[in-house]
């Protein structure tokens, strides 16, 4: 995904994670792709779909990223037994407690080095390229010591913290958010605004959403495993609310 320069106005990526997780993510989001309602992919490596998701996406030009992954076993079955195990320690610190995150661990300085360059490696493998985006399962890109270690390539567009309007999180919160941020924008390119698809109701926040678009860089990421998603993006909802606003999708299906 190359970002738009500021005086190219604004953009809409709409975004589906998961690509490759297993068969049920990869097909889901494929209907949403071929229905022109996704701009990009983000794809886990080492999973059960990670090899033929991989290889529809380089057959049909549908533009991956890297989805990584610190807390979701791998399950591929090869996976090599040191990764599993350097995997598992740091999804056992990383969802010990909500704060985890947040902290810095130097006594896993090296598993995080360990199973983060292994996933880049890896992508490079089944799509033939580095990554040139990155995020993280469950936001883990952005715990401290992936941010810390500057364990993410240089130059990549990496995926923001969520926005937020003033009041709905607390002012350290918000703090915290924009210190990462401004962190992250030291080595790698970032979006304008971030948000997640759901929740769908009112249709008045996907209108303030899209409408940022006409102005700003924005990601909108998805999960079209939920029946609900699914059906706003492959019935083509989200295509006549962009039409409606005068977006256009930047998707190399479109």
């Amino acid at each position: 995904m190359e970002l738009p320069s500021p005086r190219a106005g604004g953009s809409l990526v709409i975004n589906a994670d998961d690509w490759g997780r297993d068969q049920g993510n990869t097909n889901s989001i494929l209907a949403c792709v071929e229905a022109g309602a996704i701009s990009t992919v983000s794809a886990m490596v080492f999973m059960k779909d990670s090899e033929r998701s991989a290889a529809i996406a380089r057959e049909r030009g549908i533009e991956a990223g890297l989805h990584l992954n610190l807390t979701t076993t791998f399950s591929v079955p090869d996976c090599p037994q040191r990764l599993l195990e350097r995997q598992d320690e740091l999804a056992r610190y990383l969802l010990r407690h909500r704060l985890a995150q947040v902290v810095f661990h130097p006594g896993l300085i090296r598993s995080f080095e360990y199973v983060v360059s292994a996933q880049l490696r890896e992508f490079h493998r089944l799509y033939g390229e580095k990554p040139k985006r990155i995020d993280g399962h469950h936001h883990m890109h952005l715990c401290a010591n992936v941010l810390w270690q500057d364990l993410l390539p240089c130059g990549a567009v990496v995926r923001r913290n969520f926005s937020f309007d003033r009041g709905e999180k607390s002012p350290w919160n918000l703090i915290y958010r924009n210190l990462v941020d401004r962190r992250l924008a030291r080595r790698h390119r970032l979006v304008d605004f971030f948000f997640s698809l759901s929740p769908m109701e009112p249709r008045s926040r996907l209108a303030r959403i899209f409408g940022l678009a006409q102005h700003s860089i924005v990601e909108v990421e998805t999960h079209p495993i939920n029946p609900q998603e699914f059906t706003f993006l492959s019935e083509g909802e989200i295509l006549r609310w962009s039409e409606d606003l005068a977006l256009a999708l930047p998707s190399r299906l479109a």
